[in-house]
């Protein structure tokens, strides 16, 4: 019962490792990927307009010189210095705040797309790594397991039980196979170089990938509803809602707006003569209004808002057919994988009991090195398909994980 325990400790322990190995490598991502980096900057340029767009219209300040000096009853008129300012309705200045902040919030999402993008694709080259790998271990037991059946065929040439052909056949089938492996190390290494770009590191850094991966017993729940929390759709609900508050700010800035300034006269003395108002100054407040009778513009305004408005629904829509198409494909095809795993381990075990009885034959004395090779390219047939059988369910899983978790 110890055992059993330990046992059971250790895989835990293991799988714990494997994840976090993985996880390990996403969070370097996030951390260094130059695209969640400029999508942050967009949401803080984005966050920075706010402050921006906080603000009244300039203060208007004139300055006139007169030329021909008016002349009134309390002396001539010799310049003018004036001055003004423009607010806008009440409301209007929030209206406008909320405007920009909408479209921030609306940016943010993009970050979070982009997180959840990159999570899938370091963990779809993560799982491409493994398959790459795998595939190569198994080509190398293979290819001892020729060399192993070359030293039966050379004694049974020995004593005339085989022919020279047959060990022939034995290594070119070893080359084929040296070739195959020889070709995966470079997928690995282009493999690996894609990976480490995602992660915005030397190309040549070593990955290192999990030693063997099981398909687990039982799947995660999928669950359709929560497509509609995912970041793609929620973007389109905070663009909906921007353009909610950009016709809000449109009926802000339809309505008028008042003006207060001030004018300042400077009046010479009258020569010669003595009242009390000669030379008197002039000081003229002001108070003006800018109403927009003629101006289509807002009305314009409003009938783009609510055809935008139909165009965002419309295109949230057609994204969330995309994503149950999505997510149901990839469930499908997790299925698959589950189910042809399970018929290449049975193959594979049935190939091998064949390859048991075809060496028990060797020592009555009889074996044929043709059904060797046949055997043996069935199992490595076998192998490789349960290795990708084993890829595709962990790869459509992180399809899942993006569109549903």
């Amino acid at each position: 019962m110890k055992n059993i325990i330990l046992i059971i400790s250790i895989l835990f322990v293991s799988a714990s490792a494997k994840a976090q190995e993985l996880q390990s490598y996403i969070q370097e991502a996030e951390s260094n990927n130059p695209d969640i980096q400029k999508f942050e900057l967009q949401y803080k340029r984005a966050s920075e307009k706010v402050k921006e767009v906080n603000t009244i219209p300039n203060t208007e300040f004139g300055v006139g010189y007169f030329v021909s000096e008016p002349e009134t009853r309390t002396g001539a008129q010799r310049f003018k210095v004036s001055a003004k300012q423009m607010l806008p309705w009440f409301g209007t200045i929030t209206s406008r705040e909320n405007y920009v902040s909408s479209l921030a919030n609306a940016k943010y999402e993009d970050i979070v797309i982009a997180k959840r993008k990159l999570m899938a694709s370091v963990s779809q080259s993560y799982y491409n790594l493994y398959a790459n790998k795998a595939k190569q271990e198994v080509l190398t037991e293979n290819i001892k397991l020729l060399e192993t059946y070359e030293t039966l065929a050379l004694t049974s040439v020995e004593v005339g039980k085989a022919s020279a052909v047959d060990v022939l056949r034995l290594q070119m089938r070893q080359n084929e196979m040296q070739q195959l492996k020889d070709v995966l190390q470079q997928q690995f290494l282009a493999e690996q170089t894609n990976f480490n770009n995602l992660l915005n590191r030397d190309n040549d850094v070593t990955v290192n990938v999990v030693d063997s991966l099981m398909i687990p017993s039982e799947d995660f729940d999928i669950t359709f509803e929560n497509l509609a929390l995912h970041p793609e759709l929620l973007k389109f609900d905070k663009l909906y809602q921007s353009i909610e508050q950009s016709e809000l700010l449109n009926q802000k800035q339809s309505s008028p707006m008042i003006g207060f300034g001030l004018d300042y006269i400077n009046v010479a003395e009258r020569p010669n003569m003595d009242f009390s108002d000669n030379g008197k100054d002039i000081v003229m407040p002001m108070v003006s209004v800018s109403i927009p009778i003629f101006n289509k513009k807002y009305k314009s305004q409003t009938k783009q808002n609510d055809l935008q408005q139909q165009e965002i629904t419309a295109q949230k829509q057609e994204r969330l057919n995309a994503l149950e198409t999505l997510l149901d494909k990839a469930n499908n095809e997790r299925i698959s994988a589950r189910i042809s795993y399970a018929t290449q381990t049975k193959n594979l075990q049935q190939a091998k009991d064949a390859e048991d009885i075809l060496i028990k034959s060797y020592e009555t004395g009889t074996i044929d090195f043709n059904d060797i090779l046949d055997i043996q390219e069935l199992q490595l047939k076998f192998q490789m398909n349960q290795i990708e059988s084993v890829k595709t369910y962990y790869v459509q899983s992180t399809i899942i994980n993006y569109l549903i978790q």
